[in-house]
């Protein structure tokens, strides 16, 4: 009787196994990013029916819309000391777990003051992953799908936020008590995460940073192959052994300037306006579109959450082809046009409320296009190894902070300047945001980690 023959894997059949080992592992991470989008897109439809059954007034209405935000910052701001201490899984883990505790919280809520407890853990969950998938990603992809593989967790973003507007619009049948069926329907992906964790590796790059040499190249050899491994561990000691890891080398002459960039795309990707359309958007088109319900309006929420949907997914098929700069220059200066035409249109008596939306929903898709994947990714490829996750802490902290200030202050302005004075400041900022791009961003697509830092010290 023979035995059987050892079965011999050709390079190109590794190749695909390795790739679709990567794409598990990312999808696995980027399911932070669906409740990620979720959890922040759900309160588009939970404030229409919490606003009137606790009669709050619009300061009370940006609490409970920003207590999200307020726990996303403080999150993010401490991803780094957990990431960097206790590794990226361990991180991740206990974000899944304050994802299930703000669902269920949040849900059987019976006053302002406990749902903002509550929404404030599932943004201390998202600070946390939204910090650190992205990094988790680009430190398990290989250079030349890099881009795909990073924005899945955009893409999982989009997906989730597109899923909260079905949700609200399907369960607001229920009536006044739907809001709280919408926010215990997360419960359910937050479990699937944490199942999902348990079975992914640690990032290997920070397994080598930690001196755990031989597990990160195990890791690595699943990913690109033993041989490829070896060099890449290599590659990754040579660039760490000239870091230290400290706060101080965060804020050194070489890194200080793309931690400025990476700070600047960061904020202006926010108080460009994205979330005064996800969050308020009930609220803007019911309000300010004239002769829209509120039924209608949780409607238009769904086309905007599929167009947001669509173009990351084109963005997903540039992003390795064009570069980054490219498409973050295209999404700014697309989206400064579209919210231009937007403020001219609330200017006109008895504009066709049509065409508005379509205005919005130019805005969304180009923001979808380039802003929305393109600032994850480029915070997540230009830090050096041992820092990265305090650099991406820090750069993603005042992601949140631009998008607390913006989403505090949304109605308020309104109140204050008009639906479209307020939306001319986000159209003049994305000016602003193009000439920065043009002039200061640098390309990094088709570089690995390691050499893109080499490119920075130049």
């Amino acid at each position: 009787m023979h035995s059987p023959r050892p079965v011999v894997l050709t390079d190109s059949a590794r190749e695909r196994s390795s790739i679709s080992y990567v794409i598990l592992l990312s999808t696995i991470a980027a399911i932070s990013g669906f409740l990620f989008g979720f959890d922040t897109a759900v309160i588009n439809g939970v404030l229409l029916f919490f606003r009137k059954q606790f009669a709050l007034t619009n300061l009370e209405t940006e609490i409970a819309a920003s207590s999200l935000l307020l726990g996303c910052l403080i999150g993010a701001a401490s991803a780094s000391l957990l990431g960097d201490r206790y590794g990226r899984k361990k991180s991740l883990i206990l974000a899944a777990l304050l994802f299930a505790i703000s669902a269920l919280g949040s849900a059987i809520s019976n006053s302002v003051g406990v749902f903002a407890a509550a929404r404030l853990a599932g943004g201390l969950a998202i600070g946390l992953a939204s910090a650190l998938t992205p990094v988790y990603i680009a430190e398990i992809a290989p250079a030349g799908n890099r881009g795909k593989l990073v924005s899945l967790n955009q893409l999982a973003i989009v997906i989730g936020i597109l899923f909260a507007y079905l949700v609200n619009w399907q369960l607001a049948k229920l009536g006044e008590s739907s809001w709280r069926w919408m926010l215990a329907t997360a419960a359910l992906p937050s479990f699937g995460f944490f199942l999902g964790l348990l079975v992914i590796p640690e990032s290997p790059r920070w397994l080598i940073s930690r001196g755990k040499t031989d597990e990160g190249e195990r890791v690595l050899s699943k990913i690109i192959g033993p041989l490829a491994a070896r060099e890449q561990v290599q590659a990754v000691e040579r660039v760490i052994s000239t870091e230290k890891g400290s706060w101080e080398e965060v804020f050194q002459p070489g890194v200080r300037a793309r931690l400025g960039v990476a700070i600047f795309l960061a904020v202006f990707s926010q108080i460009t306006g994205i979330n005064t359309v996800l969050y308020y958007g009930s609220i803007i088109i019911s309000e300010h579109f004239r002769g829209q319900s509120a039924g209608a309006a949780l409607a238009a929420n769904v086309i905007i959450g599929g167009v947001n949907l669509l173009f990351t997914i084109v963005a997903m098929l540039f992003l390795d082809r064009w570069g980054r700069r490219a498409i973050l220059m295209t999404a700014s200066g697309g989206m400064a046009i579209a919210l231009a035409a937007l403020v001219i249109s609330f200017k006109v008596p008895s504009f066709p409320p049509a065409i508005m939306l379509l205005e919005i929903l130019v805005y969304v898709a180009f923001f979808a296009f380039g802003m929305g994947p393109g600032v994850w990714l480029y915070i997540s490829e230009i830090f050096p190894t041992k820092i990265r996750g305090r650099a991406a802490s820090l750069a993603t902290s005042a992601l949140w902070a631009g998008t607390l200030v913006v989403t505090f202050t949304f109605l308020s302005l309104v109140k204050a300047m008009g639906v479209g004075g307020t939306f001319a400041i986000y159209s003049a900022l994305s000016a602003i945001c193009f000439l920065y791009i043009w002039k200061f961003v640098p390309e990094t697509r088709g570089r690995t980690l390691e050499q893109i830092q080499e490119h920075w010290k130049q």
